[in-house]
């Protein structure tokens, strides 16, 4: 790894689509590494590997940094590299979904010279198999939090019956 280079390694899990989901982050810097895990009540697939991706951006606390996001997901990594969130970004957004991140990770994005390198999931990359991991395993704890987010832009479908 170069100076200068934090290798970010991303995914995202839902037990249900929606229901139950995870994120999981390892970023690597030098001989540093650090882990982030989190876990939501009722989310989707695709909310959770973008929000990965915002968490491991949030946490870097350099703005000269080369970042190097590996990601599964190509939701997120195609929406970058082949240029499709500029256009829904100009366009405002319009008929897409998780706009709230998607404007959020924009943000965070401008911040740093990023570039997307999508990989196959589960294809024995050993940073992506432990992202996987943290995520499934967030997905299951205790402590859930919400993700107003999802819950806000799809109340209608939450009607509870007791």
């Amino acid at each position: 790894m170069p100076p200068g280079e934090i290798v970010i390694y991303t995914d995202g899990a839902a037990r249900g689509n929606p229901g139950p989901g995870g994120l999981g982050v390892v970023l690597l810097y030098g001989t540093h590494r650090k882990e982030l895990a989190e876990g939501y009540t009722l989310t989707t697939n695709n909310r959770m590997e973008l929000l990965a991706v915002i968490r491991g951006l949030e946490t870097l606390k350099r703005k000269d940094l080369q970042v190097k996001i590996y990601t599964d997901s190509r939701y997120v990594s195609d929406a970058v590299n082949k240029g499709w969130v500029f256009n829904w970004e100009s366009k405002g957004f319009k008929k897409r979904k998780n706009v709230d991140l998607w404007k959020l990770f924009l943000e965070l994005y401008r911040k740093y010279s990023v570039t997307f390198i999508w990989v196959r999931g589960h294809a024995s990359i050993p940073e992506n198999e432990r992202c996987d991991q943290l995520a499934v395993e967030a997905s299951h704890r205790d402590d859930l939090m919400e993700d107003s987010g999802y819950v806000d832009n799809n109340n209608e479908s939450f009607i509870s019956f007791s």
